[in-house]
């Protein structure tokens, strides 16, 4: 199913029209369509183009200017299009996608101007009354324009077609990575050893699987009768035996030097 075309031509020449200067757009639109509009540019805030009608020894620049958008005005516009992935495939393919006001809306923007108070035009013809014929060609000119590649559209509001596309390209990155990115787990804290109470810990008996009369902690040389003594010697004195007084020394001050 094919998406329906958003044409916003009706209403921005509507609002021109809306002068009830009938045979000025009259004239300006058989001039546009008979190719008098040259060297149409489109630029943050201002259309400018040369026009020259069949009636004219020389061309005139016409020019048509809007409020650009802040900063923050396309910081919300961007981040919200970046969301709706149709949007940006959409104006990729030269289409300005269905629905794509409400994200102005939205943002508390519109994309083309509502009234003629937001628009200020000039031309070098200087003639009377204003807009003048080469401003109507230059506003169907603009129509056609905006048609055409929508991207110009904003651009005329401040931002440009290559701006744009980076900027939603780093916003998708961006929320490419945040989702790959996890937390690192919370490792459970191991509880220390009270300070006050470390005599009750080096205190406590350790389970070596002796009997009750082989504890531990009953005997500080106990772990000594694991060895082995006829491989472990010391000037042919089995190690368990050389070591034993030190270990009863530890737990005895006073047994130090006894060697039973």
């Amino acid at each position: 199913m094919t998406e329906p075309r958003t044409d916003f031509a009706p209403a921005f020449l509507g609002m021109f029209e809306s002068l009830r200067m009938g045979p000025t757009f009259a004239r300006g639109r058989r001039d546009e369509r008979a190719g008098h509009v040259r060297s149409l540019t489109v630029s943050s805030s201002l259309a400018v183009a040369m026009v020259r009608g069949p009636e004219d020894p020389a061309a005139f620049r016409s020019r048509i200017a809007v409020r650009a958008f802040g900063a923050a005005g396309w910081a919300r516009v961007e981040a919200a299009l970046v969301k709706e992935a149709r949007f940006v495939a959409g104006l990729l393919d030269g289409r300005m996608p269905a629905g794509i006001e409400a994200v102005f809306t939205a943002a508390e923007l519109t994309l083309l101007p509502l009234s003629l108070d937001e628009v200020a035009m000039d031309c070098s013809c200087e003639r009377w009354p204003m807009p003048c014929a080469h401003l109507a060609a230059t506003c169907y000119a603009l129509a056609r324009l905006f048609q055409e590649d929508p991207f110009e559209v904003f651009a005329w509001r401040g931002r440009h077609r290559d701006e744009l596309l980076m900027r939603l390209r780093r916003l998708r990155e961006s929320a490419a990575v945040e989702g790959l990115v996890e937390k690192p787990p919370v490792k459970e804290e191991i509880p220390l050893v009270d300070p006050a109470d470390l005599d009750g810990f080096w205190g406590r008996e350790l389970d070596l699987g002796e009997t009750p009369e082989e504890t531990f902690s009953g005997r500080s040389d106990a772990l000594l009768d694991q060895l082995d003594p006829p491989d472990l010697t010391h000037h042919g004195r089995p190690v368990n035996e050389v070591l034993r007084p030190a270990f009863r020394a530890l737990s005895d001050p006073e047994g130090v030097g006894r060697t039973d």
